[in-house]
């Protein structure tokens, strides 16, 4: 049986890209290796969209999170904490262990924190360094409105830093015209790669701070990288051919267009939520994203159990809620090397799966809502 991968994380990996991975390793130090880092650094500012340098770390999106607190906080130092899931709660991790002074605005599950509530935090606590915040809450399928957050965060002396791990090249987002001053992702997500880079790009304000705060890395200080960057090199052993496969796909990006990219991942989600809901079955975030959709499980269905009886017996695998929300939740990533063709027959699965388990729905009605709300977004 054919796998389909729809995880919000690692997703599908264009054939060309995968192509690349295949063929023999070479020297990281070589001229070769550094003319494709330089490319690549080039197409990520344009993912970015920012003119600002954007350095390449060999380690998961945590670790870019990781960076982005180890610069620019001194111990003790207050931060702002904006959370709305897991990948909030990730960060909030990453914070005590650099042992900051968190002050958390806080929202349930499905639900995103607005600009209103991230500028009274602001307002109650003058003295924050640092506000980091989520683009795509891949946990529960919501979307937080940065432009917003980045016009509240202008008015202070603080930085805006934003985990956009499943969010940037999926959700528009726009670093410079913002006033992002901290942006991470991912290579695994919306970047059409398997996992193992990291990405990270800071704003001229975010630079200042980073100089003022003690080095409190080794292998994460930017300083580091943005030094090795001015060569077109990284001053560690870099993931060569990671990032000579992420050449791949970000040349496919830069031959799609960013904004036609977006408009996309749009579409698909819009057609999605269609389809989704025209089964019978309810959305779980507030606010979505075009990332991923994420849905909650009706009552009296097994959730973990739809979601096995869906990969063993047609190959889709979607991911189940995470800790306190397994079987609550089911999310399917619509994101990258991901078309519509791809999500309509996930939800065809699902509309199989639940017929048979004795959910009361008409099947092909979701697969027909799709279509009609696709057509109409066009």
């Amino acid at each position: 049986m054919k796998p389909r991968l729809f995880t919000p994380g690692p997703t599908p990996v264009p054939e060309e890209t995968l192509l690349e991975l295949a063929k023999p390793v070479t020297y990281h130090r070589s001229s070769e290796a550094k003319a494709i880092l330089g490319e690549v650094t080039e197409d990520l500012k344009y993912v970015f969209q920012t003119a600002q340098p954007v350095f390449t770390l060999t380690c998961s999106g945590t670790g870019g999170m990781e960076a982005a607190v180890s610069n620019t906080l001194a111990a003790g130092e207050k931060a702002i904490l904006c959370t709305a899931g897991r990948w909030g709660e990730r960060w909030r991790g990453v914070l005590k262990a650099f042992a900051a002074n968190i002050v958390a605005v806080e929202v349930p599950y499905g639900q995103a924190v607005t600009p209103e509530m991230l500028e009274n935090a602001l307002k109650a606590n003058p003295d924050a360094k640092v506000v980091f915040s989520t683009l795509s809450e891949t946990s529960t399928g919501v979307g937080h409105d940065l432009e917003g957050y980045g016009k509240v965060v202008a008015k202070t002396d603080a930085l805006l830093a934003v985990d956009g791990i499943s969010g940037v090249g999926a959700m528009e987002c726009r670093m410079d015209a913002w006033g992002l001053d901290i942006v991470v992702t991912g290579s695994q997500k919306a970047l059409m790669m398997p996992p193992g880079l990291a990405f990270i790009s800071l704003s001229e304000k975010a630079w200042k701070k980073v100089d003022a705060t003690p080095v409190r890395s080794f292998y994460l200080d930017v300083r580091r990288y943005k030094k090795s960057l001015a060569e077109s090199d990284t001053p560690f052993t870099p993931g060569n051919t990671l990032i000579k496969a992420q050449r791949a796909s970000l040349k496919r990006i830069r031959a799609e267009g960013i904004e036609n990219l977006w408009a996309r991942h749009n579409r698909i989600a819009a057609a999605c939520r269609a389809g989704v809901q025209a089964m019978g079955l309810k959305l779980f975030a507030e606010r979505p994203n075009s990332a991923l959709t994420v849905i909650k499980v009706p009552e009296g269905v097994d959730g973990s159990g739809t979601l096995k009886t869906l990969e063993k017996k047609y190959g889709y695998k979607w991911a189940d809620g995470q800790d306190a929300m397994k079987g609550q939740i089911w999310r399917l990533s619509h994101m990258g090397y991901t078309d519509a063709f791809d999500v309509l027959g996930a939800l065809s699965a699902l509309e199989l799966v639940l017929s048979e388990a004795g959910f009361k729905l008409e099947v092909g009605a979701g697969v027909a809502a799709f279509q009609k709300a696709y057509a109409a977004g066009k």
